[in-house]
């Protein structure tokens, strides 16, 4: 079933075993409420660390039944993520979400050699999908967090990434643009180098289970008016289901302009730790928090 809309997830969530949460340093009600949310809707199993009174003081003037989660006590943040991340490496949880805690300290906890999530030598991206009232399907995109200036590798695990998060929503075979200034192959501008050395991998196999063209202006990889226009012949323009930026600054732009002027609304994940991790920011909407903890649940 290729999934839509973002609530199309909650149904297909419901049909399997739940996956389990645990968020670090629940202390606030931002968290509380959203993980109380997908909790209710029966889209997971959830614990809570933090501390104790405070989540109950919480739930109090949030009218939340607190034994909709199981609590751990850890009244200081850095220990709450250690303690997170502890539950997720024995085998506990399934799912990671940030609390309270600072992201600086929450990605610490993540990358600890001792206790955290990652892999070595592991990328890290922020996967976002969008469902925005302009176009005619979700859209799988990144990094408008983590990567500041990806490179070629990193421009291909992005690439996996958003096929990955496409193919949990049920896109079979995701057609992804690599986002350029340009259509054009100018050898001056890296990124449109990079974006046709990452199609041409494409073209002969080395990159399967998608559709993959670039260098493609944001234009090109969306409308298929402009598409006509210009009469670009490619098996991804004007219909893509995933967008890889060239940089942090044009996907972090594309995603604010998406919430702020079309009103979009936005699940959104940390992959290539061990789990999908939610990084919420503290200006996301409660719903984009419950959609961002029911992709993570897709993709555990």
């Amino acid at each position: 079933m290729e999934i839509r809309k973002l609530d199309e997830m909650f149904e297909v969530l419901r049909s399997k075993p739940k996956k389990r949460l645990v968020a670090a340093y629940a202390n606030d009600d931002h968290t509380i409420c959203a993980v109380n949310a997908a909790v209710e809707n029966g889209l997971i199993d959830a614990t809570l660390i933090g501390d104790e009174a405070t989540i109950a003081a919480v739930c109090k003037a949030e009218n939340i039944n607190m034994a909709n989660f199981k609590i751990v006590q850890e009244a200081e943040d850095v220990k709450a993520a250690a303690k997170a991340c502890d539950m997720i490496n024995a085998g506990e949880a399934d799912i990671l979400m940030k609390g309270l805690l600072p992201t600086d300290k929450y990605m610490h906890a993540i990358l600890n050699k001792d206790r955290g999530l990652c892999p070595p030598k592991v990328t890290l991206a922020h996967v976002a999908v969008v469902e925005n009232p302009n176009y005619h399907k979700l859209l799988v995109v990144s990094d408008s967090a983590i990567i500041p200036l990806p490179d070629l590798k990193q421009k291909q695990t992005l690439l996996k990434y958003v096929t990955t998060t496409a193919k949990a929503i049920g896109i079979a075979c995701p057609k992804v643009a690599l986002v350029c200034a340009t259509e054009q192959m100018i050898a001056s501008i890296p990124a449109c180098v990079e974006a046709a050395l990452i199609a041409k991998m494409a073209d002969r196999g080395q990159i399967k289970g998608c559709l993959v063209d670039g260098p493609l202006s944001l234009d090109l990889a969306l409308d298929a008016e402009t598409v006509a226009i210009k009469n670009l012949n490619s098996p991804v323009a004007g219909d893509a289901d995933c967008l890889v930026f060239p940089n942090l600054e044009s996907c972090n732009v594309f995603y604010k302009c998406c919430t702020k002027f079309d009103r979009s609304e936005i699940a959104a994940v940390l992959m290539g730790a061990k789990v999908p991790c939610v990084l919420s920011s503290r200006g996301d909407t409660a719903k984009t928090k419950l959609y961002s903890i029911a992709l993570a649940a897709m993709l555990a």
